[in-house]
């Protein structure tokens, strides 16, 4: 069974935090059904979809990417580097205890966006929201079950998966989405990199949901490059949650 893991959208995502984007009005009601469509095209890919605890009083909470790594039949829960998410991360525990082995970072800041899993490297950057000591506690918890740990350096944006993203695989070649300008592809080795069209910074953000990608639209030209490579691209409009800094990536958990 494939199964996905969502949090609904808070009445105060207004109260969002932000790092790089200038603060816009957020539309509640249309972040929700912006949500909702989210959540149905993870269904139309084969999905089983379970919403974790409704946490109406933090603003972040439908960013259930950042409280928790899925690793097989592992969850690594996180330890978000905003100080206003550290109370999300029990409630994602509680959600995946009965279908994962659940462990927990002991020191420093991870968030969950930024690590990026190809095979068996778990790709990390090094931001705003995730420090060194986090990392080092992440690969203390992987390093046992199989997986190695890469820090990354970023540049000017949120998260790793901001810069870049697995978008699948030519035979056991991964193929990754990526800004060259706030990632250097050069880390990834011999990964395979279709860069974001000029003047779509964010378009590098696309959700692996089985043998499709979810996407936000606002980055067309990106779209139709992927498609080229034989992608099956589906675009939703996510206009409101990326208002919250956000990408497709940040509102699930995706059990491999």
């Amino acid at each position: 069974m494939l199964l996905a893991f969502t949090r609904a959208v808070s009445p105060r995502i207004v109260d969002c935090a932000l790092t790089h984007l200038e603060r816009q009005a957020i539309d509640p009601v249309r972040a929700v059904e912006q949500h909702e469509s989210y959540e149905r095209a993870l269904s139309d890919t084969g999905f089983t979809v379970h919403r974790l605890e409704y946490l109406a009083e933090d603003p972040d909470a439908v960013f259930v990417e950042d409280t928790a790594l899925l690793l097989g039949n592992q969850a690594v829960i996180t330890r978000p580097g905003t100080a206003s998410r550290r109370d999300e991360v029990d409630s994602t525990a509680r959600g995946l205890a009965p279908y994962f082995t659940v462990h927990r970072l002991a020191s420093g800041n991870l968030d969950g966006g930024d690590v990026l899993k190809v095979g068996s490297t778990l790709y990390v950057g090094q931001s705003n929201r995730t420090d060194a000591e986090g990392t080092e506690a992440l690969a203390k918890v992987v390093n046992p079950l199989g997986y190695s740990v890469v820090p990354v350096e970023l540049g000017r944006c949120l998260h790793l998966k901001t810069a870049v993203t697995l978008a699948g695989w030519d035979g056991n070649q991964p193929v990754l989405l990526a800004n060259p300008e706030w990632v250097d592809p050069a880390v990834f080795g011999n990964a395979a990199i279709v860069e974001v069209a000029d003047g779509e910074p964010f378009g590098a953000n696309a959700v692996l949901a089985g043998d499709r990608l979810i996407y936000a639209k606002g980055s067309p030209a990106t779209a139709a490059r992927l498609r080229e490579r034989g992608f099956d691209v589906v675009e939703l409009d996510l206009s409101e949650l990326q208002k919250a800094e956000a990408g497709g990536t940040c509102m699930s958990l995706i059990a491999d």
